[in-house]
């Protein structure tokens, strides 16, 4: 064999080498990926889930469930209510899922507010752990103004929420009247009119010469306005 021949072979011969070398190291390569690959699952969506049914899903994977914390909430008791990490993310096997699961409802004794000023109630409610909820008010015959009449929850009663709805007395309801024309009239006449209705007066006295002694000049408010029963009559009468 000439020596150009041999070069000619020795230099297939390490061409083929590194060809096969180049083949066996993207082999290993593959494997290790496939390898990594294979040891990475995605996590789940846990939110909403009873913490067995978390910890099955989670266990199929080959994941780890962990419960960071448990707090009060709508949801019922066990549910996950937050996770982390969130779900999609790629997990290696083995690694922990912390989740937040419900205590269900807090259940908060409510007071007796009945009776009691709307003031007084939001003090208590307050040291309770509570609050006053919707508000609503009207007139009611016998009861004091500012006073709860109704609430709800009822005393005594588990509250699911921290929010106690009232109802609110106004009152009695006033009556309205229309004020009649006094001017022009006698003193005594127009005392009367008042007297026949209960309504309060003041009378004010002052020198009208150019009026009838006694006649009512002026008066307030105007006839035609509507007023309330407890309002006060102002008459202006000539001295």
């Amino acid at each position: 064999m000439t020596l150009r021949e041999r070069l000619e072979w020795l230099t297939r011969m390490t061409l083929l080498v590194f060809i096969l070398a180049s083949a066996a190291f993207l082999s290993a390569i593959t494997a290790m990926r496939i390898a990594i690959h294979g040891r990475e699952v995605t996590m789940p969506n846990l939110v909403g889930k009873n913490v067995s049914e978390a910890n099955n899903m989670l266990r199929s994977r080959g994941l780890v469930l962990r419960v960071a914390d448990r707090i009060y909430s709508e949801q019922p008791v066990n549910v996950v209510l937050r996770q982390t990490p969130p779900a999609g993310l790629l997990m290696k096997v083995s690694q922990q899922a912390h989740v937040v699961l419900s205590l269900g409802q807090r259940q908060l004794q409510t007071p007796m507010l009945e009776g009691n000023s709307l003031r007084a109630s939001r003090v208590e409610l307050l040291r309770q752990g509570l609050q006053v909820g919707e508000v609503s008010a009207m007139s009611m015959p016998g009861q004091s103004a500012d006073t709860i009449v109704l609430q709800n929850p009822k005393p005594g009663a588990g509250a699911a929420t921290p929010r106690v709805d009232v109802l609110v007395s106004e009152g009695p309801r006033e009556t309205d009247y229309v004020m009649p024309h006094l001017v022009g009239l006698n003193e005594n006449e127009a005392q009367r009119r008042l007297d026949q209705v209960q309504m309060r007066r003041k009378v004010n006295y002052v020198s009208a010469p150019q009026w009838p002694r006694g006649a009512v000049i002026d008066q307030s408010p105007m006839a035609g306005s509507k007023i309330p029963s407890t309002a006060t009559i102002e008459l202006t009468v000539a001295n």
